[in-house]
């Protein structure tokens, strides 16, 4: 694992080298172990490493020994031993047993078709110099990050924002869209970032700058489909097939010349990938690491000890399962780690999963997680709401919104974890039109609130619709089943904006790589051609991936609700961050520089800490947006 960075096109001498200088060692956290630089008249590229695979030989940039081709990676390629077979067979010479260098030979065979021969994560740019352009590319469902800007005719790039902002022409300008978008989703969405003029590129593409005539084309290289279904297969038949897929697929992510572990909480997921590998590995100890709060509602700590028994119960008994309590009164993580998704990002569940990275990180430089099987095998209760909704749309709307809006407003609103609001939150979306239903299902500040909410500097964006964030894919979603079609569009939002972002950053803030089997290329096209009904079944969620382990998933297991990483910021806000929290709001660049309203946020925050409301998510989000703004002074 690694960091990248880059500027193409090169309009002047004013400090290249130090200005590449400063974004490599501004990455460095996700490549203590090396750096290297790469420079020309027109192109000059940054490479910090992590070394997992050939320790003593993976020096990057990588150069032919002609000189033509020059190769950056931040990531693995899962078949690179396979690749390489067959390029040497082809009369390819390899220089090195990295899994990065099967890259260049590939291009060289198959010039930009390569890029659909690669199984893994990644973020590379590569540099022909013979046909003078430079291409950016990233994996298929976005594990890796890769942002980018244009300054004139000049392109910078880098692996985080971090890097980007070394370049002394990083355009700092707000979009005041994207932030409307971050407050109803805790994030912004792939292409846009916090900044009017940064771009991240998206999931399976590619981005070529010809260098002649100083043009930027960027072109997606891969779809999932899922129109195709295995309908004739059973589902017996079909749970056999992806067992063996899964199992593949935790294999080839078990090559490693560093110690290599799982993380495991009491879910699904987890268990299974951390079953497969403790399986593999045997009779070799395989390290598992969980974490917990006291906060009985959100600790998961004695469902991961089961987990483990029953692992151990199959395995043979090699799993060593290490446990790591999260406590609430450390507010000064908050102000350490957020910072470094470089802008506004608020899934709270970072700051343990910086945790127990930094934990695992400890014992092992590589772990397996069980991320994206819940947008692929419908693991979300979300899912099921959606199906709920079904039934009820063929009502006319204002007839629905006159019922279960009504309803709604009569619960009191306690938090999403309690029996009242999670009904509420289930009423709300019936009351919704169906077209905006998932999103609304979804948003953590309404319009409605944000018209209390916004202050001048952000009066603009009330005329932003951020439900468009999902309605503009409408056009790119294939499946014909609509709560399949929301989890294809959690592949495209949620899966790369939230989960994988928070994965990566925590994760490479400690030198951790994190490999996830379920995001395989050939688990996700099995998963998408299955039928629905396989995934989710009546109110059963994940119904084939859980038949396809049953060794690992007893009835117990199964009949576990879904919790998910969650974090009790509602309490903490009461509690341990009461007081850092309330000064930091009412002391914040938000109210000062006019982006929210004082008295607005005053009566949010007393409605909170009385317990009347449960205003965690939006007062958590104003926390996390002053650090940002905080930052960028």
């Amino acid at each position: 694992m690694c960091a990248i960075s880059g500027i193409v096109n090169i309009r002047s001498e004013r400090d290249t080298a130090e200005i590449i200088n400063a974004m490599n060692q501004a990455q460095a956290h996700r490549g203590p172990d090396d750096a290297g630089i790469f420079c020309d008249e027109k192109v000059i590229f940054g490479h910090r490493r992590l070394s997992i695979i050939d320790l003593e030989n993976g020096h990057q940039p990588i150069v032919t020994p002609d000189g033509a081709l020059v190769l950056i990676v931040n990531g693995e390629i899962y078949n690179f031993q396979e690749m390489r077979r067959d390029l040497e067979k082809r009369g390819h010479h390899f220089q090195t047993n990295t899994d990065s260098e099967c890259i260049i030979h590939l291009y060289e065979e198959y010039g930009e078709d390569f890029v659909n021969f690669l199984d893994g994560m990644f973020a590379f740019a590569l540099y022909d110099t013979v046909k003078h352009r430079v291409i950016l590319g990233r994996d298929r469902l976005g594990q890796k990050p890769l942002l980018y800007f244009m300054d004139g005719e000049t392109l910078i790039f880098a692996s985080e924002f971090a890097g980007l902002m070394k370049h002394p022409d990083f355009p700092e300008k707000l979009d005041t869209y994207a932030i409307s978008d971050y407050l109803s989703l805790q994030y912004i969405p792939s292409p846009d970032t916090a900044f009017r003029n940064v771009r991240k590129l998206p999931p399976g593409h590619l981005l070529c700058f010809n260098l002649t005539g100083n043009t930027v084309s960027i072109r997606c290289y891969w779809q999932l489909d899922y129109s195709i279904k295995n309908s004739e297969l059973s589902i017996g038949a079909a749970a056999q097939e992806l067992r063996k897929l899964v199992e593949k697929a935790v294999e080839k992510r078990l090559v490693s010349d560093v110690p290599l572990g799982t993380f495991l909480s009491g879910g699904v997921d987890s268990c299974i990938i951390t079953g497969i590998t403790a399986k593999m590995l045997y009779p070799a100890p395989c390290e598992a690491f969980t974490a917990g709060f006291g906060n009985a509602a959100y600790d998961e700590r004695s469902a991961a000890r089961r987990s483990a028994e029953i692992i151990n119960s199959v395995c043979g008994g090699n799993l060593r399962c290490h446990e790591k309590e999260i406590k609430s009164d450390d507010f000064d993580l908050v102000l350490k780690l957020l910072p470094r998704f470089g802008e506004p990002f608020a899934d709270a569940s970072a700051l343990p999963f910086f945790l127990l990275s930094e934990f695992a990180k400890s014992k092992i430089s590589v772990a397996l997680s069980g991320d994206g099987a819940d947008e692929i095998f419908a693991g979300y209760e979300r899912y099921l709401a959606m199906r709920y909704a079904e039934k009820i749309y063929w009502l006319p709307g204002t007839l629905r919104k006159m019922l279960f809006a009504g309803v709604a407003k009569m619960l009191p609103d306690k938090g999403e974890r309690t029996t009242s609001g999670r009904i509420k939150r289930l009423l709300k979306l019936f009351a919704s039109p169906e077209k905006s239903g998932y999103f609304n299902l979804l948003d953590r500040c309404p319009a409605s609130l944000k018209k209390e909410l916004f202050g001048p500097a952000m009066e603009k964006a009330l005329k932003h619709n951020s439900a468009e964030c999902f309605t503009t894919l409408d056009w790119e979603l294939i499946s014909h089943d609509k709560v399949e079609k929301l989890g294809e569009l959690d592949l495209k939002t949620y899966l790369p904006g939230d989960i994988l972002v928070k994965a990566d950053v925590a994760s490479m803030a400690n030198a951790l790589e994190l490999r996830s089997p379920f995001m395989d290329t050939a688990v996700v096209e099995f998963a998408a051609r299955l039928p629905m009904k396989y995934k989710l079944h009546g109110k059963e969620r994940k119904k084939i991936l859980k038949m396809a382990f049953p060794e690992f998933i007893t009835p117990e297991l199964s009949a576990r609700p879904k919790r998910g990483f969650g974090v009790p910021v509602a309490a903490w806000l009461r509690e341990s961050w009461k007081l850092p929290a309330q000064e930091k709001l009412f002391s914040s660049r938000l109210i000062s520089g006019n982006f929210i309203n004082e008295s607005t946020l005053k009566r949010f925050w007393d409605m909170h800490q009385s317990g009347e409301a449960d205003y965690s998510y939006i007062l958590w989000e104003l926390i996390v947006l002053d650090l940002f703004l905080e930052k960028m002074e």
